[in-house]
């Protein structure tokens, strides 16, 4: 029987599995439990261990808040991450970082959808993060730092720094990736200083435009501490056991709609904690420190779904239920003021109310935010490459919000993927897979996917069906009501 892989890390040895012609370690601890006395604190580099670690387990899900939550664990041991490479003893492959967190609120690297094989077969290191989430991660709290989940991936990628090129990888070529709130990570880590250095490139699906200042956040964490009977401070709420703490937060998120005369969008999104414009973490959004050139432009693949909101409307039971009176509420909260909604209307006038919400749901959410990170960062010297997806969902209809992870991982058996494009994928969904696997480890390999970089003149875009093609951006409408409109973070109202 051959011997199993290992390596030794600046912190010890790990020994973990061959699988399918690769080395996989699972379970490697890059930040110590953030429980006890550094629960809500920042991440502590992770204690160096005698002997050799056995890596060959998922770490423990953090704690999970929201409707796809994975099940609760009863491990503590949540900053964890995995590596999966093709050649342990070779070097100077190119290395995925894959940041997990969806929605800020759930998400863990055992996920099948998250399977890096296809990748690592491609020739790339991959490194999955795992990292708080929710109230653990982003509730700002009294006592502790904000955005705690940020800086998880900060200390991970430091790790990947150290660590890297003893699993084959080059250190100098990381390129730095996530989907919907692991992109929106991605973005915030462009304009962190702390992290800068410690990647080279970035790919973002879906980024989401969603930011709180903090007169809001701290409503937010006012309000979920009153349910638990605490207050609404890190002292308080570390004797609140994890997974209830999480579990409140659900219901939290569940109740949001009575607290939308207050607490405006971020209500009527079904999230209540994001990243916080904190003024030591964070100083401002993505796209005002990229087109402000108070952040450097990097070399970015950017992409988003075309109907980005279907899999809400769908997974909420409310599609075919929409009302003229909820799109017009949809326009009045999310198109740009003053002349978005009228815009809108004008732009679609013959969409029915679902149809229009939908729109305007697709663009304020992710849709603009993701071409406006393309644009800005072409703006602060960077080369942005942006693509859509348009290939549809057959179960769920449209080209779905998360749709294209199992398309990137090459990952459509795995329960989520199927649940996406059926129990068996059409021929079009497996080309639409590899051209998108292909362009991410182009980019990642190359700086390059191989199709024109965008530019705000020609605007060329990727888009992926069944018959790809490069085209001026297809979402012709929605950019000229959103031009030069970046995301505004949330506030009280």
């Amino acid at each position: 029987m051959p011997e199993q892989p290992r390596v030794r890390t600046a912190e010890g040895y790990v020994e973990g599995r061959r699988r399918q012609g690769h080395a996989v370690f699972r379970g490697i601890p890059y930040a110590q439990p953030p429980v006890g006395a550094l629960r809500f604190a920042a991440p502590v580099p992770a204690r160096p261990w005698e002997g050799v670690r056995p890596a060959v387990a998922f770490g423990p899900a953090a704690p999970q808040s929201g409707p796809t939550r994975a099940d609760p664990s009863d491990g503590t041991g949540w900053l964890t991450l995995d590596v999966s490479t093709p050649d342990p003893g070779g070097g100077g492959l190119p290395v995925l970082v894959w940041i997990i967190c969806g929605g800020y609120m759930a998400g863990d690297s055992g996920d099948p959808m998250y399977d890096p094989a296809v990748l690592t077969g491609a020739g790339l290191v991959v490194v999955s993060v795992n990292c708080r989430m929710g109230a653990e991660g982003f509730a700002l709290l009294d006592g502790a730092p904000a955005n705690r989940g940020l800086l998880d991936q900060v200390a991970a990628l430091e790790w990947v720094r150290r660590n890297i090129a003893r699993f084959g990888g080059d250190p100098e070529l990381v390129t730095v990736a996530g989907q919907s709130g692991g992109a929106g990570s991605v973005a915030a880590l462009l304009t962190m200083a702390s992290a800068r250095a410690l990647f080279r490139r970035a790919i973002t699906h879906s980024v989401p435009g969603l930011h709180c200042m903090p007169a809001l956040a701290e409503q937010v964490t006012a309000t979920l501490a009153d349910r638990l009977g605490v207050a609404p401070t890190a002292s308080a709420l570390a004797g609140v056991a994890p997974q209830r703490l999480a579990d409140e937060l659900t219901g939290l998120c569940v109740d949001l709609p009575q607290y939308r005369e207050r607490w405006g969008r971020l209500a009527h999104l079904g999230i209540a904690v994001c990243p916080v414009i904190d003024g030591d973490v964070l100083t401002e959004t993505p796209w005002t420190a990229l087109t402000g050139g108070r952040a450097a432009g990097v070399d970015l693949l950017v992409g988003h779904t075309r109907d980005e909101f279907r899999l809400f409307s769908v997974a909420t039971g409310l599609r075919g239920t929409f009302t003229a009176q909820d799109a017009d509420t949809a326009l009045d909260l999310f198109a740009p003021a003053p002349d978005g909604p009228d815009a809108y209307r004008a732009a679609h006038p013959h969409a029915d109310p679902e149809d229009l919400l939908e729109t305007v749901f697709s663009d304020a959410t992710f849709r603009m935010p993701s071409l406006l990170l393309a644009e800005a960062n072409t703006a602060a010297g960077g080369s942005s490459f942006l693509f859509e997806l348009q290939l549809g969902s057959p179960t769920i209809g449209g080209a779905c919000h998360s749709l294209d992870v199992p398309l990137a991982f090459g990952t459509m058996e795995s329960p989520t993927g199927r649940q996406l494009l059926g129990d068996e994928a059409a021929s079009e969904a497996v080309e639409v897979s590899r051209e998108l696997q292909r362009g991410w480890v182009r980019f990642v390999s190359t700086g390059s996917p191989g199709w024109a970089a965008y530019d705000p003149g020609r605007q060329l875009t990727r888009v992926l069906a069944a018959e790809p093609r490069t085209v001026p951006y297809p979402e012709q409408a929605s950019l000229r009501i959103w031009r030069g409109v970046p995301p505004a973070p949330f506030d009280l109202t």
